[in-house]
């Protein structure tokens, strides 16, 4: 096995990991509040009379939010994402939709009265912290110049972490869903900045990327932060961190076809014309290599027995020893304790899983090599 095939089963397998952890993690006990970091924020909060819709929202927020997305709206990467900045990419009616409905793996709470809701919004969208510095005094030439750089781009780092680290990584080299913005050829190919202000106003809807509300300003500081991090990025050692898509294109694509019709056992669930059509065109390198191994957000469904001859089916959206939860057809999050109902998982992962340990070098490279034929 190569050393890029060593680094990709590492970074999968750290994948998987971070899959498993996000998978388990009790998102619905966000409504009962069982951190006790949480917790004791949420006590000492209760113990001050509220004085304001900031602190009735703090309150709001310790009970209902503050498990998943820290105490202090920072978030806990990769598996929840910061609050802080929120207003910059949500409007308040939709922060008002997720929080009554849910979304994803985060639980909706109905029951959150109109008063407590104005309270919450204006705690998520009351920022504490001072706004990033994006200008400075000094001068534009000479060693004046590298201070401000730097300083706009220290705004910038601050912006990006909050905004965008959760999709792209912290150093912007990429994240569990966000692609490694050092390697973009958007960011190499833009010498002023501005496509990269384009994309971040507009957002990608195609791709999941929301908009963004920044000033001129602050998209200054966003592009001086990700050139540092391409500059640092082009200094490491073989001038990159990751996986290069040439480094996968190795095998034999007729060897993969045979592979994926026969010993594979692929063509029992997937199809090179249905599912998988053009999946070439929007995976590549690695992180194809990742859908092919172990694909990531692949829905596994929950049938419930709630009595004899009745049951219910969803996705699942969460279990541990003691509760299973899913969402059902109308998005409705809904669980049971696991020693009062009879329930089954069909997880299509699980064939990858079983799959893995069987693989040769051989049949990975050939498997990719079939897999980027599929345009």
């Amino acid at each position: 096995m190569n050393r890029y095939r060593v680094a990709a089963v590492l970074a999968l397998i750290a994948s998987g990991f971070m899959i498993y952890q996000g998978t388990e993690r009790p998102v619905h006990a966000a409504a009962h509040g069982s951190s006790s970091g949480s917790m004791a924020s949420a006590s000492q909060a209760m113990q001050q009379p509220p004085a304001g819709p900031v602190d009735a929202g703090a309150i709001s927020y310790a009970k209902h939010c503050a498990i998943c997305h820290g105490d202090q709206r920072e978030g806990i990467l990769p598996a929840f994402p910061p609050l802080l900045g929120i207003q910059r990419q949500l409007t308040d009616e939709k922060l008002t939709a997720f929080i009554y409905t849910g979304k994803g793996r985060m639980p909706g709470f109905p029951k959150i009265s109109k008063d407590e809701m104005t309270a919450l919004l204006h705690y998520l969208t009351t920022t504490d912290q001072p706004a990033p510095e994006t200008t400075s005094a000094v001068g534009a030439s000479g060693s004046n110049a590298a201070l401000h750089s730097s300083r706009l781009s220290a705004a910038g780092s601050s912006l990006f972490q909050q905004n965008c680290a959760f999709c792209h990584g912290r150093d912007a080299m990429g994240g569990e869903t966000g692609p490694d913005l050092t390697q973009s050829k958007l960011v190499q190919g833009d010498k002023n900045g501005d496509a990269i202000s384009g994309v971040v106003r507009e957002g990608r809807p195609e791709k999941k990327m929301p908009a963004f509300n920044f000033s001129s300003q602050e998209l200054l500081s966003l592009v001086a932060f990700i050139r540092e991090r391409e500059t640092a990025a082009a200094s490491m050692k073989g001038n990159r961190r990751g996986v290069a898509v040439a480094d996968l294109q190795t095998g034999n694509a007729q060897a993969g076809k045979t592979y994926f019709n026969g010993a594979g056992g692929c063509s029992k669930c997937h199809s090179p014309s249905g599912d998988l059509a053009g999946i070439a065109n929007r995976f590549e390198g690695l992180r194809l290599e990742e859908r092919m191994l172990y694909p990531s957000g692949a829905k596994s469904k929950l049938t419930v027995t709630i009595a004899p001859g009745k049951t219910i089916s969803g996705t699942l959206a969460y279990r541990d020893e003691f509760t299973v939860g899913m969402r059902d057809a109308d998005g409705t999050y809904r669980s049971w304790a696991t020693n009062r109902v009879k329930y089954t998982v069909d997880s299509p992962v699980q064939a990858h899983v079983e799959q893995f340990p069987k693989y040769t070098d051989d049949d990975i490279h050939n498997l990719m090599a079939y897999l980027q034929t599929l345009r």
